[in-house]
């Protein structure tokens, strides 16, 4: 029996073996707080390669020291980050994973020592850091430090790279009304708030040729907020620079109410997915194979992300594939195992 899930797909040069993406999810694992990818990291991405997901998007690692959320994350800021991004990559790679890495700055939500920078001086929460507004040629510097990101996940051997616009991060942040009160040209319409990314993606496309990922969240749950009808317009001016496939959350810009049940970001996937007419993954509560099948079946994604239903169990592709009556083929060392279940 075949079943969607497990169903190859190809994006520009790359062809993932099946539909199932590990979402980026922050580790705070980098202890020596240089960046550094530690053994940690090389057991938990690894073992979910074996355990055959189709892509693993490496967590949020930050471009630049102040764009960290914390000072345990995972850095691309300089040169001396890459050998041990290769070597992951190098590992995940070994068991069939298709590789990516999510490029990141936290913006207002970085919770560091020193200065944290944001596009309009508001403290996420009234007991939270207030940001300094970042001048130009600071945005200009950010610009750069993505592209430089990029370059050395193209020298580490990535397979598709991330650029993370969502959760309240700095570009959501300029994306959105509620945290961008800028007069300038990166404020104001929509048209400017998203000039930031605009140029982020084009710094990045300058260098990299593979897919591209932008994840968005498409939903701020506030009536002066962005919704997704705002983001179907986005996700088609992010269509015309390059972009392959848009990574669906949402919230998280704001302190906000969300309601949340089984697969209740699907539906902001599928408006993109109609209404920009760009490849979509959905993400969020997606917990059983069967749902993600469904999801699939009705075309309301073409990648399911899985988060934390892969922190619970490494090997939730051969669950789903038993949910679906799929025969998986097993990592030569579990095979015994594998047939045996």
């Amino acid at each position: 029996m075949s079943a969607l899930l497990f169903e190859p797909i190809t994006i520009k040069n790359l062809t993932i073996k099946n539909r199932i993406v590990m979402s980026p999810m922050c580790m705070y694992s980098s202890y020596q707080e240089n960046g550094m990818v530690e053994d940690w990291h090389f057991v938990h991405y690894t073992s979910r390669a074996v355990g055959q997901v189709g892509c693993i998007i490496v967590e949020a690692t930050a471009v630049s020291e102040q764009g960290r959320i914390s000072s345990h994350d995972l850095g691309i800021w300089n040169d001396q980050h890459i050998a041990g991004l290769k070597k992951l990559v190098q590992m995940m790679k070994a068991h069939g994973a298709a590789t990516g890495i999510q490029l990141a700055h936290a913006g207002r939500k970085a919770e560091i020592d020193g200065e944290i920078v944001a596009p309009s001086p508001i403290p996420f929460t009234e007991n939270k850091k207030t940001p300094k507004e970042l001048k130009k040629a600071e945005i200009k510097a950010i610009v750069e430090a993505f592209k430089n990101g990029a370059l050395r996940a193209k020298a580490a051997g990535f397979d598709c790279i991330e650029i993370h616009a969502a959760h309240g991060y700095l570009i959501n942040e300029f994306l959105s009304p509620l945290t961008n009160k800028r007069t300038d040209e990166y404020g104001g319409s929509a048209q400017n708030r998203y000039r930031f990314l605009k140029e982020i993606i084009t710094a990045v496309s300058a260098v990299w040729q593979g897919p591209l990922f932008v994840r968005i969240s498409a939903k701020d749950y506030h009536p002066e907020g962005m919704d997704v009808a705002d983001y179907i317009e986005m996700s088609k001016w992010m269509k015309e620079q390059g972009v392959d496939v848009i990574d669906v959350s949402s919230g998280a810009v704001v302190p906000a109410r969300i309601p949340v049940f089984p697969g209740y970001q699907v539906p902001l996937a599928a408006d993109i997915k109609k209404g920009a007419e760009i490849r979509t993954g959905a993400v969020g509560l997606i917990t059983t194979g069967r749902q993600a099948e469904e999801i699939l079946h009705n075309k309301q994604a073409d990648f399911i992300f899985i988060g934390r239903e892969l922190l619970r169990n490494p090997y939730w592709p051969l669950a789903a594939a038993h949910e679906l009556q799929v025969q998986l083929e097993a990592p030569v060392q579990y095979v015994r195992g594998w047939q045996a279940t």
